[in-house]
This record gives structure tokens, sequence and C-alpha cells, in this order.
């Protein structure tokens, strides 16, 4: 009986040594009574995240854009991060779902008695804030290491560039909308490390909607936008003039690299080479 007793005390204190309170975005503590092993994730850089830190086989279910690394494109999608499909996931029985804050199903989720947390990193302080929950999440040590690859990688790009690239003015559009990236977003704070200096200031916002004409009046010496959102740039009202469409300073990115350059998370340091690569090439 004693032997019995001791081995019940055991499991329970091993079982509460693994348990975690983690408090996401919303500052709701959500209770995790062991690292969980079925992980639905409906952010693509999220899922990203929980891979580098050596989770991606406890993944069961990703939203229909995560598609790195490899392994991932096999898993069950259950939709968008603004439209997933709630059946999809509680079928899937995922100890814990990992979304961002404009998810709109997060108190449905949770009404079906589902653990949820919010996670939407925006700028490079979030990155290793989120990084650093996912490691409490996963019971991983030393989660920054994830963020010191990338902020070397960084570096490195940075240092890449001929002195002659520091100050050009440079315009990164998100989306057609048009959304850019502004300099307190993510994408926006790699840019600074690169040397050159972001038209949508920190003021507007991580991603601001822009009036078109207020690009024109910024006269961007060079751009940065995907392929798919790039169509027609150079018909709106006024952008012919606009230094970088005029003289070919315009770098359109691939779906891939667009994928690579949009999501907060362990690609960064790659995102940043192909920011260097583009001012290498189109910078004068």
């Amino acid at each position: 009986m004693k032997k019995w007793l001791a081995l019940w005390a055991t499991a329970v204190c091993c079982v509460a040594a693994h348990a975690v309170d983690v408090t996401d975005e919303r500052g709701v503590t959500v209770n995790l009574p062991q690292p969980p092993q079925r992980i639905v994730t409906l952010l693509p850089s999220l899922t990203e995240s929980v891979c580098a830190l050596g989770g991606c086989e406890r993944l069961v279910g990703s939203d229909r854009y995560s598609n790195w690394p490899e392994s991932v494109k096999a898993l069950p999608k259950v939709g968008g991060g603004l439209d997933p499909n709630v059946e999809a996931i509680v079928a899937l029985k995922p100890d814990v779902v990992l979304l961002a804050k404009s998810s709109r199903v997060t108190q449905r989720l949770e009404q079906l008695g589902l653990k949820v947390l919010v996670l939407e990193p925006k700028n490079h302080a979030d990155v290793r804030r989120v990084l650093d929950k996912l490691g409490q999440v996963l019971a991983v040590d030393d989660a920054q290491r994830v963020w010191r690859v990338i902020d070397a990688s960084v570096s490195a790009a940075a240092q890449s560039l001929p002195a002659s690239v520091r100050g050009t003015r440079v315009y990164y559009e998100v989306n057609n909308g048009p959304y850019a990236a502004g300099e307190s977003s993510f994408m926006g704070e790699t840019l600074t490390r690169l040397g050159v200096r972001n038209i949508i200031p920190a003021e507007l916002g991580p991603f601001p909607k822009i009036n078109p004409e207020y690009v024109v009046r910024a006269n961007p010496d060079l751009i940065m936008v995907g392929e798919r959102s790039a169509q027609g740039m150079e018909q709106r009202p006024g952008w012919a003039g606009i230094r970088a469409i005029r003289d070919g300073r315009v770098c359109r990115f691939a779906a891939a690299e667009s994928d690579v350059l949009v999501r907060p998370g362990p690609r960064m340091g790659e995102a940043a080479r192909i920011m260097a690569a583009c001012l290498q090439d189109k910078a004068k």
C-alpha cells in the first residue's frame, strides 16, 4: 500500500511539474495540465514556429495557408484563420488551438470546451515573446535559440549590403488594398535594420491602409510587392511618375518568397536575405 501511495504521489508530482499557465494576447490565462500532444494552428507563422521548436509531430491540423515545412502540407486543413471550420477543428480533438487575435471563432471554440491560445506577433519583440510562450506550451528549454538564429541572419543580411544602399526610401505593399508594411511592423523593423528608410511612419501603425495618393507624394526610390498584388500598379493614377516605377526599381516577389516575407516567424532571417537581394539588385 505504501509503495502504491508513493508511486501515486510521484505521478501527481510529475503531472504538476509539467502543468503550465500561459497568458495570451487577450490577457487570458490558459491552464494546460500537461504539454499538449495534439495541436491545431490557425496562423502560418504559428505553425512554422511550433515546428522550429521541435513540435511539428504534435500538429494534427492547420489553416489552409500553412505550407512550411514540407511535412505540414499533409496535415488536415481546417479553413483559414478568419473562416476556420469549427466542426473540423473539434473533430481533431486538439489539446490546444493556436490562433490570431483576428480570428472570429475563439469564443465558439472555448464554448465547446477547447483550450485556445491567442498569439499574433506583429513586430520583432512580439516574435520573441511568442516564441517564449510557445516554448512554455511545448515544454521546450531555450526557445530563444530560434530568435538568436533570426537575429544573426538579419545582421548578416544587413552587413552584406554596400553603403550606397543606406537611406534608400522604400515602400512595401503587403496587398493591393493597398495595405503597407509600416515602420513599426516586423517587416518594417527588418527594413530599418537593413539600413533603408520606410516611407510609412510608425505612427500610422504596423499595417495601415494607405491612400494611393500618399505613395505618389512620398515618391519612394524602391517598391517591394508580391507578384499577385503588383498587377495594375503602374496604372494607378499618378503612379507611373513615381521614381521607383519610372526607373524600374520594383521588386516583385513570387508567391513562395512572399510567404517567407509576410510571416513573423522562424524564416525572418531568410526574409531579410530576400529583401537584401532586392536592394542589391534595384537600389542605386
